[in-house]
């Protein structure tokens, strides 16, 4: 069963967190102006850790198998990592602690029906939901008509990660914030690898994206990882033209590894009156999609 080598996973996590500490950001004493490395040496690490070198050495090749809760958490204060840096070197390190790495359940392909009704229920908001690789499962009317461009990848399920980097032209129009929204994703999906390194979709996803987009290898190259969060997303849509909207995106419990997001807009702003205007075009093109001709 192919999977992300996780031992080249934590190799160069851990190098890149280093690197970009330096000794002065660090509060460690920098000795003379010639230090062959970029950021802090192993030794540094291993002292600011409370570990030995020896030991963290063998962290940085890749052996997290026998990691305590404890040094994985003097390790990530050590590298000063925020919260999604900190649950990826978690989740590294969980997938290590077993034979062939920890399994964990097939991401879902499939929504429940109950969850559409739930979909179906939001009728004044773009209401979709997704997985970890930004397979899009499940969509409201809003929704639908929202990320039309996304959608009109005749593929199935459509995805946004490769909408963002097999369509550049297309998503820069469309999210005001590509270079944002590029790095963003690159990170999300490399949090879920992390998670799941045996889920045969990512990686074939990951190695498409690698074969064919430049900006995706670089991005993926940098080893960051990003949370899903709450936030801001600026978009043109073709039709109604600039929509700023809020986004909540929140885990589904009961069905682990799914995504609902939720994009709303305050009462009276103009995005309020372009989520209005694109409920109006997406009911007309419900109409004429499903207008029965006319007898001669």
């Amino acid at each position: 069963m192919a999977m992300i080598d996780l031992r080249s996973e934590i190799k160069e996590f851990l190098s890149s967190r280093r690197a970009r500490i330096t000794p002065e950001r660090a509060g460690l004493p920098a000795y003379g102006g010639n230090r062959r490395v970029k950021g802090l040496r192993r030794e540094e690490v291993a002292l600011l850790a409370g570990v030995s070198v020896d030991y963290y050495v063998r962290m940085e090749r890749g052996s997290l198998a026998g990691a305590s809760d404890g040094v994985l958490d003097a390790v990530s204060s050590a590298l000063q990592l925020d919260e999604a840096e900190r649950d990826h070197l978690f989740h590294l390190a969980r997938q290590s602690k077993t034979p062939g790495g920890a399994r964990r359940r097939r991401p879902a392909v499939t929504v429940r029906p109950a969850l559409q009704q739930v979909l179906a229920a939001v009728t004044d908001a773009p209401a979709w939901i997704c997985n970890g690789r930004y397979d899009v499962l499940a969509t409201n009317r809003l929704a639908r008509a929202l990320y039309a461009p996304v959608l009109a990848d005749p593929r199935r399920p459509a995805n946004t990660a490769r909408f963002v980097y097999l369509d550049p032209d297309a998503a820069s129009t469309f999210f005001v914030d590509y270079d944002r929204v590029a790095r963003d994703v690159a990170a999300k999906l490399r949090m879920e690898a992390g998670r799941n390194p045996h889920d045969d979709e990512l990686i074939a996803l990951v190695g498409e994206l690698s074969t064919r987009s430049e900006l995706f290898r670089q991005r993926w190259a940098s080893q960051d990882v990003r949370l899903h969060r709450s936030g801001r997303k600026r978009l043109h849509h073709p039709v109604v033209g600039r929509l700023d909207l809020d986004v909540e995106s929140m885990d589904l419990p009961t069905d682990p590894g799914l995504l609902l997001n939720i994009y709303t807009a305050p009462a009276g702003t103009a995005a309020a009156d372009g989520l209005a205007l694109l409920a109006s075009w997406a009911a007309d093109q419900e109409e004429l999609a499903t207008e029965t001709p006319a007898l001669s």
